[in-house]
């Protein structure tokens, strides 16, 4: 079984063009449901910005996951 604090922090990869779109920073989760939507990647710094805003964080939603390693998440995602 795999704990929340051990996703987090984790690379994440697009298998689709094999880039880095970060590190995972949370978790979303469906209380109503008991679900997990998704892994949530914080937004990169922007030019004249010195921090991402939460809105700009990226949701991989939990269906895009493909493999959860050791190291790394491998993800199926369109780029951006």
């Amino acid at each position: 079984m795999l704990s929340t604090d051990k996703l987090k922090n984790r690379e994440v990869i697009n298998i689709r063009d094999g880039r880095s779109l970060g590190f995972i920073c949370d978790i979303e989760v469906n209380l109503e449901q008991g679900t997990i939507e998704g892994i949530v990647i914080p937004a990169g710094k922007r030019l004249f910005s010195f921090l991402g805003t939460k809105e700009d964080d990226q949701l991989i939603r939990w269906d895009r996951i493909r493999t959860i390693g050791d190291d790394v998440v491998l993800v199926d995602v369109e780029s951006y």
